[in-house]
């Protein structure tokens, strides 16, 4: 079984190059916030460009539940963070080797870099060939990683580089200080007098004492002085300094660059699994959704937007999940009802489902099927920019034009509270148009609107709306519930609140 990468099964689905830049929906959605959450922990990994690049493909996606399916098993992710945690030493090392003065010096710890890398991809290779993988990446890098430690390129490299380091170790010098000088010579079994004073002053030791003793800092790199002393020593001992000199000459580059590159890939899977777990222990649902890229039947129970859901967990707020479908012809989902109750939150929820689910990621819900988009568009509300001389409501038309131009039968589209600075009627006339185009396309969208009539225009389209406490009707429950919009609803409700019906008026004047 041949290895390629844990996060592509095969060259042909890798992009050629990374993603350095946030797509541009990824802020209307708060993806920004979700994926910087996601990486903080491991910026070293530059994992970014990895939750920048969605799949094009459902096998491809459905390699990487595979793996997240396994990393389920916590003593596969003990090792794996122990392997990470090692081969970090040993990225450390290398980069410290930089920054020194002096060649000995360098050497010496391009041998512990080597050290370090040998024990964490041979403890890797032990744990993993003792776990029960069914992931075909998984068990394709098994595969490889086990012949790779018994290869004898390998081999060769642990050997030599414990053998210099014993002979290194078993090096004995005596630095003999004197007055603007010193010098160096071969151990000669002197008494460590240390010893023999901690046992004279013993007797006076009375019960446990303040220890005074002052901790210097121990720095990587090395003075003048130490760097002499070393000197002298190498020309002590030329024999071990020269099988250094020829492990370094032989091993200057000697992680294995597939090593090297699940090292930083395995991250993606791990960062988002860490990330979730907080969610899963507060009870709240996760789950692997079907994913297909013809079908547009899409639904989703018990969903949450998991941007918005990191900051309520973190003040111990509650969560609350919500349900949709598309079935049939159905494709767009108009969101109504009054404002701060969860409108634009269940529009971010869609295109982050939809988001996730295409980089192979478990989605927030008890379980859905979603669709494998092309694009993403959206059209969030934007401060005006004096910079390009347009006015609200001809931004808001140049910018949905610009995306209807680009948008295809396989894109989603989201919407929220377009033409909010224009007059009712001239908002339903373009309003209508754009619902026309988008129809058309016959692609998913989400809008959010005030305008009750767009959920009606055709078979295509479903009413959704945002719910009150019916008790209390200034109290939002966050529930978007499939019903047909009625504006009247929520004035109703606050009427009653208020006793301000014509019936409660008419019972009142009649006392």
């Amino acid at each position: 079984m041949a290895f390629y990468s844990i996060l592509f099964e095969s060259i042909a689905g890798r992009p050629t190059e990374e993603t350095l830049e946030a797509p541009e929906f990824f802020r209307d959605l708060n993806l920004d916030q979700l994926i910087d959450a996601i990486t903080t922990r491991k910026e070293d990994y530059n994992l970014k460009p990895f939750f920048y690049t969605p799949l094009r493909d459902v096998e491809t996606i459905h390699y990487r539940y595979e793996v997240m399916r396994d990393l389920a098993d916590e003593a596969l992710t003990a090792g794996l963070n122990a392997f990470a945690e090692k081969m970090a030493v040993a990225r450390r090392y290398l980069a410290m080797i930089k920054k020194l003065d002096f060649n000995t010096h360098k050497k010496g710890w391009l041998l512990e870099a080597a050290l370090v890398y040998g024990q964490a991809v041979t403890n890797l290779a032990s744990g993993l060939r003792q776990l029960n993988l069914t992931s075909r990446g998984l068990l394709a890098f098994r595969e490889y990683v086990t012949h790779y430690v018994n290869s004898p390129e390998f081999a060769a490299l642990q050997a030599e580089a414990q053998a210099v380091k014993g002979q290194l170790s078993g090096l004995k010098y005596s630095v003999i200080v004197r007055p603007g000088r010193f010098s160096v010579r071969p151990y000669d079994d002197e008494p460590d007098y240390t010893v023999t004073i901690e046992q004279v002053f013993e007797k006076f030791q009375q019960g446990a004492v303040e220890d005074y003793r002052l901790k210097l800092y121990e720095a990587a790199g090395m003075n003048h002085i130490e760097a002499k002393i070393l000197d002298f020593v190498t020309r002590l001992y030329p024999e071990p300094f020269a099988a250094l000199d020829r492990f370094c000459a032989g091993h200057d580059q000697f992680i294995d660059d597939t090593i090297r590159v699940f090292d930083r890939e395995i991250q993606f899977y791990l960062a988002y699994l860490e990330f979730i777990a907080v969610f899963k222990r507060k009870g709240l649902p996760f789950c692997y959704p079907q994913v297909s890229a013809g079908c547009r039947e899409v639904f989703a129970d018990e969903v949450f937007d998991l941007a918005l859901a990191s900051a309520l967990v973190s003040s111990q707020k509650p969560v609350v999940c919500n349900d949709f479908s598309l079935q049939g012809a159905e494709r767009i989902i108009v969101v109504s009802g009054p404002n701060q109750g969860g409108k634009t939150t269940f529009a971010r929820m869609f295109g982050q489902l939809h988001y996730l689910a295409a980089l192979g990621c478990p989605v927030p819900g008890r379980r859905a099927r979603l669709f494998l988009f092309d694009q993403i568009f959206t059209h969030f509300e934007r401060e005006e920019d004096i910079r390009n001389l347009r006015g609200k409501l001809q931004d808001d038309l140049v910018r949905i034009h610009a995306i209807l131009a680009r948008a295809t039968p396989n894109s989603i589209l989201i919407l929220n509270e377009m033409f909010a600075s224009t007059t009712l009627q001239d908002a339903i006339f373009l309003s209508r148009e754009i619902m026309a185009r988008a129809m058309e396309l016959d692609l998913l969208a989400v809008w959010v609107t005030f305008i009750d009539e767009l959920s009606t225009l055709s078979e295509k389209t479903i009413s959704m709306i945002s719910t009150v406490n019916p008790d209390n009707p200034a109290t939002r429950t966050f529930k978007i519930l499939r019903k047909p919009a009625d504006g009247l609803a929520y004035a109703l409700s606050i009427a009653k609140k208020h006793r301000l019906t014509y019936e409660q008026i008419k019972e009142r004047l009649n006392s």
